[in-house]
């Protein structure tokens, strides 16, 4: 499975950026789609998730100002992000993996995961 991240860039703090991510090959399993984002020198920290069937999970510092969602025809997953802060600054990568049991435990850590894409930057300016 290969995944291509696409959408980041610069914007000002209150604005908006949506980053999308498209899996080719093999890609019955790609059940479990997520988002994650890494600060230089720091570890890399899950953003966000979503399962075939509609399940979506976040991190508690961007609810209610980034939604994920998936087109499951597309085999794409979306990473719309409003009200951005400086703080969401960070190399956003996206992952897959597949749709298992573990997976709806353990979304949060990068176990579930087995394919990444490269990095998009996103850069938020006060």
């Amino acid at each position: 499975v290969q995944l291509q991240a696409s959408g980041g860039g610069l914007v000002q703090a209150g604005g908006s950026l949506r980053l999308s991510c498209a899996a080719s090959g093999y890609t019955s399993s790609t059940g479990l789609m997520g988002w994650f984002r890494q600060v230089l020198g720091r570890e890399r920290e899950f953003v966000a998730s979503a399962w075939k069937d509609g399940r979506t999970r976040y991190v508690d510092s961007v609810k209610g100002r980034f939604t994920i969602s998936r087109d499951n025809a597309k085999n794409t997953v979306f990473l719309q992000m409003n009200n951005l802060k400086p703080e969401d600054t960070a190399v956003y990568y996206c992952a897959a993996g597949r749709n298992t049991a573990d997976s709806y435990s353990y979304y949060y850590t990068e176990a579930p995961y087995e394919y990444w894409g490269q990095g998009t930057l996103v850069t938020v300016s006060s």
